[in-house]
């Protein structure tokens, strides 16, 4: 073989080599840019309605997991409110974040925003705009062929804010075969009484569209179509067991115009149907910062659901810090009566000249003891002033329990006080807390007293019928979502929500249990501080 001949040999070996490494660089560059990257918020997706005959857009939102598994998944379809669109719970919302933060402890699911105009997610009553047949008969259909979903009802859940809170209400309860799981938060909705009395531009607008009585006032506006899909009217007549397989997870702020009384009227309704629901009222009014803060334990009821977990009955207990000693709780009779308060002084009393702020507790310790639980409300308090956050008071502890405890007797017993123990005069400073029985006796006593006392807070107070606010007097009202005195309590907020008086209200999980008495005053320390300022 000749040298040129064995050079040419090398030189095709080369050049085919390298033609061949040159396609499969190309080749693997244009494969490469076909793969595209896993995006788990999908915007501006569409469906092609044949009811509307028209796109009608959503977003989706996968979990993390939805890449690199073939597993399928629970989807929440998260309603926007009236005015806004398919991209306000990705946007205002935040969806992503918070779905992310508490993954680990819910589990992944699918997220699904349709775009649903202002259509309150019912059909129009003329048929002009049939939003719940494309919700229930398209959409949801569509998500179930594109995505990989859980296609049972106990894995599609529906939560919504204002217009689409009604939306979360709705639909679950005429769609019981569809979804099971209902989370309205400020659900934007009317009672018959606030219908009525609708201004008639707003009525017109925003109500008369969606079910009928164009330019109609008064009863004229409960129309048929109304009724039908009210929860105020379906709720009464339909036998409560049809809704028993639904989870039902409530939310309202107290500082709403008129939705936290529609809400709250929701609830008393729920409860007096024996209809099993979560019912939330915590400070705030319509806006994402409230919603926000509603969605860690909404998304946590949703997951238990979803798993077919009991959502818990009672939140974790709040720990009260170190027991006050027996020498810092001394009992003291009442001149004239055969009560005997339990009185303690914070630290620095004896070495103080200057008046004290003073909390007068009527401690219903039910069928406990009543040391024992008046220890425990003494020494959260007595914690709360070492740390400072709140001053430090001499606390008036008050059995309630028994039936001598009445206005009369709480005068004699501030009387008493007054003239035994350094504290303000006048009432600023002055301050009533009580739990069941003691509750209501404040509630009850206040008028009396207005000159006197500056706040009253109420824990779970036993308020069996309907009890008038007094003015110039700030009433912080707390009460657990299964309490038996749900409409005295309401009552008392509804007058609170329409007065000049300075007050919070709260609704919190869980039962009447001394408990929840401690959580409650725990949760509202900091606005007690406020009125302990003299």
């Amino acid at each position: 073989m000749s040298i040129n001949h064995n050079i040419s040999h090398k030189f095709i070996l080369i050049l085919s080599v390298s033609v061949i490494l040159l396609f499969g660089f190309f080749g693997c560059k244009e494969e490469t840019e076909n793969i595209k990257p896993f995006v788990r918020l999908i915007e501006d997706q569409s469906i092609n309605s044949k009811i509307f005959n028209r796109e009608i857009k959503y977003a989706v939102l996968l979990p993390k997991e939805y890449e690199d598994s073939k597993d399928s998944f629970p989807v929440v379809y998260l309603l926007h409110g009236y005015g806004d669109d398919q991209t306000a719970w990705y946007k205002g919302g935040m969806i992503q974040y918070y779905s992310d933060l508490h993954e680990s402890e819910n589990g992944p699911m699918i997220f699904v925003m349709p775009q649903a105009f202002n259509s309150y997610y019912v059909n129009r009553w003329n048929g002009s705009l049939p939003y719940m047949d494309y919700f229930t008969n398209e959409l949801v259909p569509a998500i179930d062929s594109i995505y990989r979903t859980k296609k049972d009802k106990t894995q599609r859940a529906v939560m919504g804010y204002s217009m689409g809170g009604y939306g979360a209400l709705i639909l679950p309860f005429k769609n019981p075969d569809l979804f099971s799981i209902s989370v309205p938060l400020s659900m934007s909705f009317r009672t018959d009484e606030q219908y009525m009395v609708e201004p008639q531009n707003v009525f017109d607008s925003q109500w008369a569209l969606i079910f009928g009585g164009l330019n109609a006032t008064g009863t004229a506006r409960i129309t048929d179509y109304f009724k039908e899909y009210s929860p105020f009217h379906f709720l009464l007549q339909d036998d409560p067991s049809k809704y028993s397989d639904l989870k039902i997870f409530v939310d309202c702020g107290d500082d709403e115009e008129t939705l936290s009384i529609t809400n709250g009227e929701l609830h008393n309704l729920l409860s007096d149907r024996d209809i099993a629901h979560e019912y939330r009222v915590r400070n705030g009014a319509h806006s994402w910062d409230y919603w926000h803060k509603s969605l860690p334990e909404a998304l946590n009821f949703i997951s238990c659901s979803f798993k077919g977990l009991q959502f818990p009955q009672n939140p974790n207990p709040e720990d009260v810090g170190t027991i006050i000693s027996d020498n810092q709780y001394k009992l003291v009779d009442i001149t004239g009566t055969n009560i005997q308060v339990g009185i303690y002084k914070p630290s620095n009393y004896d070495i103080s000249s200057a008046p004290f702020p003073v909390i007068f507790f009527l401690n219903d310790y039910k069928n406990g003891d009543r040391k024992d639980f008046a220890f425990k409300v003494i020494s959260l308090l007595n914690n709360a002033m070492i740390s400072g956050q709140i001053r430090n008071s001499v606390i008036v502890e008050i059995p309630s329990k028994d039936e001598e405890i009445n206005s009369a007797s709480l005068a004699t017993i501030f009387n008493q006080i007054k003239t035994n123990f350094i504290i303000v005069g006048g009432k600023k400073g002055r301050v009533l807390l009580g739990n069941g029985r003691g509750g209501e006796i404040i509630a009850k006593s206040m008028a009396q007293f207005s000159e006197s006392i500056d706040a009253c807070f109420l824990y779970n107070s036993s308020l069996s019928e309907n009890v008038d606010i007094v003015s110039d007097v700030y009433y912080y009202v707390q009460l657990t979502d299964k309490s038996n005195y749900y409409k005295g309590n309401f009552h008392l907020y509804e007058q609170l929500h329409s007065s000049e008086n300075s007050y919070e209200y709260r609704v919190d999980q869980g039962d009447s249990s001394q408990q929840s008495v401690i959580n409650g005053i725990k949760k509202s320390l900091d606005y007690l501080s406020k009125k302990l300022i003299v």
